[in-house]
């Protein structure tokens, strides 16, 4: 299987999922333009999460001499392993879900900035609760700065004029349980996860990046029957309506978790070098990503008023500021 050895590299990987984790809510922006209700933009998207999984894991988790190829591990993966793995996709598809909601009624500038923010937080201290790996120091101050920037955020929107922010009230509350939520789904993918990993070494029963990636999809798309059937029956849409969605709508879903899993793969390969905490850490400054695409693509503060922006621009130093102590807290 392949692994990462080299902290440049993880941080490149890390940059990656920032990217990615910052960019695939687009899809479903475009998705929105056509009238495509979320709940049935989900099915493509969980669908795009497992497709990509597979493909991971027949391809760079089966290459290469080093560690343990998919299938030998799939056959020697403990239930536990396994169980955590898909208990980790149940908590990030009940916030991700929740998160979609909220970029549904508040837009990406707010819904990210504070869900993901809030996911941020947990997460890193959770994980570094786990493996404590890199310069507590940096990293904690790091997170603090992403923390203010959340707040400048939420200042910013609430300037807006409410009839350009669709249901903000909503907005806000899912967000917050979404990142609550979110928040703990990364810790527990680490744990089924067999230590050291990307020295090669599997111990009996842990999971490799590559099986534990796709039993996370696993758990997406199983816990999707159920979360996503109850906010489609809420939203008064059927599975009729799913079906008779052209392909393109579809296309939209699937390149959307395509592009989520290929940075989460990315990111817990990376982890072996960086640790749980910071790779986490700097992948979630997709928040970073999704507000520059809020305000410069979407232009969610078009209609902002005076006062703003400089709101807008003490969000983007204090995320901007805190990711690269992040990314110093693995080089020290």
């Amino acid at each position: 299987m392949f692994t990462v050895h080299s902290n440049a590299l993880a941080i490149l990987f890390c940059t990656i999922t920032m990217i990615g984790w910052g960019s695939w809510a687009n899809t479903q922006k475009l998705a929105g333009r056509t009238k495509w209700p979320f709940e049935l933009y989900y099915w493509d998207y969980a669908l795009g999460l497992l497709l990509f999984s597979v493909l991971f894991m027949f391809t760079a988790g089966s290459m290469g001499a080093g560690g343990m190829s998919a299938v030998q591990n799939l056959k020697l993966a403990s239930s536990g392993a396994i169980g955590q793995a898909l208990v980790s996709g149940v908590l990030f598809n009940v916030a991700n879900i929740l998160l979609v909601v909220a970029i549904d009624a508040a837009g990406m500038s707010i819904a990210f900035p504070v869900g993901i923010g809030l996911a941020l937080i947990i997460g890193t201290l959770k994980s570094y609760q786990e493996q404590p790996k890199g310069n507590a120091g940096l990293l904690f101050i790091g997170v603090a700065l992403v923390l203010l920037a959340m707040i400048f955020s939420a200042l910013a929107y609430r300037k807006l004029p409410r009839s350009t922010t669709g249901n903000w009230a909503k907005g806000i509350v899912f967000a917050v349980v979404a990142g609550c939520l979110m928040g703990f789904f990364y810790p527990w993918l680490i744990r089924s996860l067999s230590p050291q990993f990307n020295s090669g070494l599997i111990v009996p029963g842990k999971l490799t990046p590559y099986t534990a990636l796709f039993f996370f999809s696993l758990g997406v798309l199983a816990s999707n029957v159920i979360v996503n059937t109850i906010f489609m029956k809420t939203a008064g849409r059927t599975y009729r309506e799913y079906f008779a969605g052209s392909a393109y709508l579809h296309s939209l879903g699937i390149l959307g978790g395509a592009i989520w899993m290929l940075a989460f793969g990315l990111n817990v390969i990376a982890s072996g070098v960086a640790g749980p905490a910071i790779s986490y850490a700097l992948g979630q400054g997709a928040t970073l990503v999704a507000a520059i695409w809020g305000v410069l693509i979407w232009k969610e503060f078009k209609a902002a008023p005076t006062g703003t922006m400089p709101l807008v621009a003490l969000m983007f130093a204090g995320y901007l500021a805190g990711l690269l102590l992040i990314g110093f807290a693995s080089l020290t």
